[in-house]
């Protein structure tokens, strides 16, 4: 017995008719709240814009023309399969204009949040696009610290253990040791912009976002959660600013309604300045139309989606512009 899906948004009254494009995807690379400590330094979020019958072509030419079994449809057993360089081509070829992958450094996704969440007012565009003002300060961290070895490690650590649901410490020891790990990468002299964001951290700011957290004030956005910001990614990416987007997605116990609604408000906020320009959705129009939950066994588009992003995490390198860039619009399906 399979237990029911959980989550999603389904989409209420019409979508946008002649503007929106139905994508499914899936991920690769989670691993809970465990982004220090994972083999996967990157997770990846991919998605594709095939009808149901264009993926099981895609799936049937995989299974029949380059000799993959069922099983192997998932990437380490793709990759290490017989012909697998040539099938790779081939699928990656398949895909083209039809596919997207966002890319995150689990490392750098911290630093985000250390930025969003403490620097400023912790919110649901944070990691994103839409937070773009605060990126180069945490590309200045990123970069800098990367140089101060066990100090920036334990930094990052501190902050892991400072905003997960169940701490291993009492909170007032857990601030604690944020400030001390902070005190300890400050003393290295990262440079002018990280110290910057060192010297802005502020003890009762911090607590403040840590009360929040703990009486689960659901206006801010869980902190080690990757999937919420790289799915605001994929919509702003095939929207366009000109279309919405219906998400058909694998399950995911992050993607609860509740949480759905709010970056979509978000995203509808953030087009509404886009509203006069020629082309673009009409004002109070979310680029979210909605997002179904599937099971990825009875989903042959999400199949792919998974298979794209499996290898997309193994092999970031093969991921070319192509592939990070939005896709094109097109006014049909070929």
């Amino acid at each position: 017995m399979r237990s029911p899906l959980q989550g999603g948004l389904p989409p209420s009254g019409a979508v946008v008719v002649g503007a929106a494009v139905e994508i499914a995807c899936d991920e690769s690379g989670f691993s809970g709240t465990n982004l220090l400590h994972s083999s996967a330094p990157v997770i990846t979020h991919a998605s594709v814009d095939l009808v149901v019958d264009e993926a099981v072509t895609l799936i049937t030419a995989l299974r029949s023309g380059f000799r993959f079994a069922p099983h192997e449809l998932k990437s380490g057993r793709f990759l290490r399969g017989s012909g697998a360089t040539e099938a790779l081509e081939w699928f990656l070829a398949a895909l083209a204009g039809r596919a997207h992958v966002h890319l995150i450094d689990k490392e750098f996704f911290l630093v985000t949040r250390i930025v969003d969440f403490l620097l400023t007012e912790p919110s649901y565009a944070a990691g994103t696009r839409l937070a773009g003002e605060h990126r180069p300060a945490a590309r200045a961290l990123h970069e800098a610290g990367r140089s101060a070895g066990g100090d920036w490690d334990a930094f990052l650590a501190a902050f892991v253990d400072l905003v997960r649901m169940k701490r291993r410490l009492p909170v007032d020891q857990t601030v604690r040791r944020f400030f001390q790990a902070r005190d300890a990468l400050r003393q290295r002299r990262l440079g002018g912009a990280a110290n910057a964001v060192l010297d802005g951290l502020d003890p009762s700011h911090v607590r403040a976002v840590v009360a929040r957290l703990d009486s689960d004030d659901r206006s801010v956005p869980p902190p080690l959660e990757p999937l919420l910001p790289a799915l605001a990614e994929t919509v702003l990416a095939w929207s366009g600013g000109q279309r919405q987007v219906l998400v058909t997605h694998d399950e995911q116990s992050a993607l609860t309604a509740d949480r759905l609604t709010r970056l979509q408000r978000v995203l509808g906020d953030a087009s509404a300045a886009d509203a006069n320009r020629t082309g673009a959705l009409p004002r109070g129009v979310s680029p979210l139309a909605g997002l179904v939950v599937v099971d990825s066994r009875d989903d042959p588009r999400v199949q792919v989606a998974d298979l794209l992003a499996g290898v997309a995490r193994r092999m970031p390198g093969l991921i070319d512009d192509a592939l990070r860039q939005p896709p094109p619009i097109r006014s049909g399906r070929p």
